[in-house]
């Protein structure tokens, strides 16, 4: 063939093609530059390509869904600093832009996006992914991105060409896009398309990342990958979870699409509590349905030389806290409401007759059928505890139930009728009596919705600080106040305010027997050596018995002047403050000394006193959270107050009128307990943890009250006795000093069945805690995290293990 020979037509047509199409790629990639962003995906029911924009809109709306919710911060973030202290506590900018966290609530309607597997949903996506990996393969992160479009506006493009499958792919989306608030109607696609694009060239600075995706999609030669995959989005349900866990992840949709390293980064957030698998066993203990890990150590109670000074009803605590779970009363049923369970509660909640066969001529309780009744008596009161009350406040006007003399101490107090009638002059009273013979006295009280722990005067402090009790109630107590130096009562003084009042009512008050004149002649020598004033006698004639009010002095004036120092002052080295496992002694602390020093003056009447700032709490203290302490003070009752009114109350679907027993299991400054005032049928136990600081003091000030204890160990209550259980900034702390999974069986422990647990903490923590709860088989009502802060709300249910620990 002669090379000289002209082309043939064929070889001048091949090259005008080859031009024709080089030019058409130009224009479309002119076009393309100019048009909104968009993807091509593939269907899998046409093999056509349809091309999906992304909604900049849509992804403000997540980020302002992320804005909503707020969370306290931890203590040890805000002391470290105390100029980032300044908002601390501040939901928002402002007041108004705190939001409840409803939208997370379970029990309002359609809105189960933060409902209770909202934190498992990375970890059940991975391991969906994981488990396919042939199918994973074929994909890449362009098929991921529409998955977690399922909570995107995913719009046809109309000018496509393809409107012979219109209604074909009408269906498909219907299908594929059921938890896609935004989707297109079919008929106004091309309107919408438009009108999304222009919207979208409005935003572009929201959305430069879009780009930047396709760009790299390109590069990578993905798009080819793309077109060969199985599956383009997810059925409705996995595109509800892709969606949920965007917005709890704190990204944004769109940006879960760009890599395998977007996948990594989600497994590698795996909640830690999901990762373990708990085996629960119910307990093995004689004290069975009642037990109290540091009150029913039996091992350790046997070890014991002596038990002369009630030792045996002291707390003993196992070396390991016990992870078993107590079992429930055959036929336990959710608690009478209050008022109603000041005078019955259910029998088969508490079965136990004993005291009621014991004390019933007294009036203290009563078996009727399926209940036990409470006519409201006592040794000292059998015609009922209100006429009591109020002879008490006839022979001395001072004592003002509910204005001056708020917070009281009940020792030794049986089934805690005089506390729970005490709510009806608007008084708190710390009720406490030993766990011995008067069988579940403490439980009564609790179950009927009274405040009361299990605690006994034997060789230790009470555990509260000195000088916060209002006025100190005995009622036949049985306690030897006179022996050993008066080591017990000087345990009162520690604790009684200065210018409080001791309400004494005991037979060596009224009666002549020679036991009862020996007692009474001792004891008038000893209030006198420790300079109590008498300022009442007096006699109960509806009841026939009599009582004595003592006061303690206002300051050192008569310590002074008292002829022979017995009992001696105590050191100055001595903290009257320190309580826990403190040894008693017998001696006199001294009072303070100076206008700016706590317990120099009466606290105001109540309910000022609920709000107004502790007069020694001033700037030149330094408070828990960074600022200066009034403003530490001020700056944390408002955070409560919204957290408590926008959230709690109106937000979780939680029926207060259900909710009697309450504990806030770390308190600070007693700022939840306060905002929680106008649910009158509540009480709150505030603990102030013993690792933290010392602000018990404030809370009683306040006009509540609470108690030191270390969440290491076992509570001195019984099971099943509260209603509600609050923990902020709690766990995460504990997790330093011992497990949490012994800390979690003992909330399990206290917690009633259908009781609720709210937990404020770092995001970690709350998923490890969500991870036990679960596998107690409770409900998680409620679980958010805003980035490294996270609040979760659970139901304990009542599921109990069938197998029984070996025994202890």
């Amino acid at each position: 063939m002669d090379a000289r020979r002209p082309s043939s037509p064929s070889s001048s047509l091949c090259t005008t093609t080859t031009i024709a199409v080089f030019v058409a790629l130009c224009v479309v990639g002119a076009w393309m530059m100019t048009s909104s962003t968009v993807f091509p995906v593939e269907a899998p029911s046409n093999k056509k390509m349809e091309l999906v924009e992304v909604s900049s809109n849509k992804k403000s709306e997540v980020k302002d869904q992320r804005a909503e919710v707020d969370f306290g911060t931890t203590e040890e973030t805000a002391s470290n600093n105390a100029i980032e202290g300044s908002s601390k506590f501040e939901d928002t900018d402002n007041n108004d832009n705190v939001p409840d966290e409803s939208h997370s609530n379970r029990d309002a309607p359609g809105e189960e996006k933060f409902t209770e597997n909202a934190m498992e949903k990375p970890v059940e996506m991975i391991e969906e992914k994981e488990a396919s990996k042939e199918k994973e393969d074929s994909k890449d992160s362009f098929d991921d991105a529409n998955g977690k479009s399922g909570g995107q506006s995913a719009k046809e493009a109309g000018e496509t060409g393809q409107s012979g499958d219109e209604e074909e792919k009408s269906e498909e989306r219907k299908d594929n896009d059921t938890t896609n608030e935004d989707v297109d109607k079919s008929d106004g696609k091309k309107k919408e398309d438009k009108e999304g694009r222009s919207e979208k060239d409005d935003s572009m600075q929201d959305a430069t990342e879009q780009p930047q995706i396709e760009e790299k999609l390109e590069e990578s030669g993905e798009k080819e990958q793309a077109a060969k995959a199985n599956e383009v989005f997810p059925d409705g349900a996995q595109a509800e979870l892709l969606k949920e866990s965007n917005t709890e992840n704190g990204s944004f949709p769109t940006q879960a699409a760009e890599s395998k390293n977007e996948k990594e980064a989600q497994a590698s957030s795996k909640p830690s509590g999901d990762a373990i698998t708990y085996s629960w066993k119910l307990c093995n203990s004689i004290a069975v349905t009642d037990f109290i890990p540091c009150l029913d150590n039996e091992k350790a109670i046997k070890k014991l030389h002596s038990t002369k000074h009630y030792e045996h009803r002291e707390r003993h605590c196992p070396e390991e806290p016990p992870t078993c779970l107590v079992p429930l009363p055959e036929g336990y049923k959710r608690p009478i409401e209050w008022p109603m369970s000041r005078d019955k509660v259910w029998y088969s909640n508490v079965p136990h007759t004993k005291l009621a066969e014991y004390k019933g001529h007294q009036n203290w309780v009563k078996v009727s059928g399926d209940h036990l009744l409470f006519p409201g008596g006592g040794t000292q009161f059998k015609n009922g505890a209100l006429h009591y009350i109020n002879t008490i406040q006839q022979a001395l006007p001072d004592i003002a139930w509910g204005k001056r003399s708020r917070v009281i101490l009940d020792v030794g107090c049986g089934v805690a009728s005089f506390g729970g009638y005490m709510f009806d002059r608007d008084v708190l009273t710390m009720s406490f009596a030993p766990k011995d013979e008067h069988e579940a006295q403490v439980q009564f009280a609790l179950e009927r919705g009274i405040p009361a722990i299990s605690a006994v005067m034997g060789t230790k402090r009470l555990p509260y600080p000195s000088r916060v009790f209002d006025a100190i109630h005995c009622a036949r107590c049985r306690v030897p106040w006179h022996i050993e130096g008066g080591k017990l009562l000087l345990e009162l003084n520690r604790l009684l305010r200065p210018g409080g009042y001791f309400v004494w009512s005991a037979t060596p008050v009224y009666q002549k027997l020679p036991e009862d004149v020996e007692i009474w002649n001792a004891m008038s020598s000893l209030t006198k050596s420790i300079c109590w004033k008498m300022v009442k006698k007096t006699k109960d004639t509806l009841n026939q018995v009599g009582m004595a009010i003592y006061q303690k002095p206002m300051d050192n004036n008569c310590y002074e002047k008292r002829p022979e120092d017995s009992p001696p002052l105590c050191k100055e080295t001595d903290d009257a403050d320190a309580a826990w496992n403190v040894p008693l002694q017998a001696c006199i602390h001294k009072l303070p000394v100076g206008p700016s020093v706590r317990g120099s003056k009466w606290p105001e009447t109540w309910p000022q006193r609920l709000e107004k700032t502790p007069f020694w709490i001033d700037g030149s203290h330094v408070g828990v959270y960074g600022k200066p302490g009034n403003e530490d003070f001020e700056t944390d009752y408002a955070h409560w107050k919204r957290v408590v009114s926008k959230s709690y109350v109106n937000g979780m679907g939680i029926d207060w009128s259900k909710v009697r027993n309450v504990m806030d299991m770390r308190a600070v400054y007693g700022g939840f307990a306060a905002a929680l005032r106008d649910q009158k049928q509540v009480w709150v136990m505030n603990i102030v943890p013993i690792d933290s600081p010392d602000t018990l003091p404030i809370v009683y000030e306040r006009g509540l009250f609470g108690m030191y204890h270390d969440w290491c160990e076992s509570f001195s209550t019984y099971p099943r006795t509260y209603d509600l259980l609050h923990a902020d900034h709690l766990f995460s702390k504990l997790k330093k000093r011992c497990k949490l999974l012994g800390v979690f069986a003992e909330v399990d422990r206290i917690l009633r069945p259908e009781g609720k647990l709210i937990v404020r903490d770092n995001a970690e923590t709350i998923n490890e805690l969500e991870g036990m709860a679960k596998s107690l088989q409770w409900e998680v009502r409620m679980t958010y995290t805003k980035g490294n802060e996270g609040l979760l709300c659970v139901q304990k249910t009542m599921w109990r293990p069938k197998e029984i620990e070996a025994s202890m």
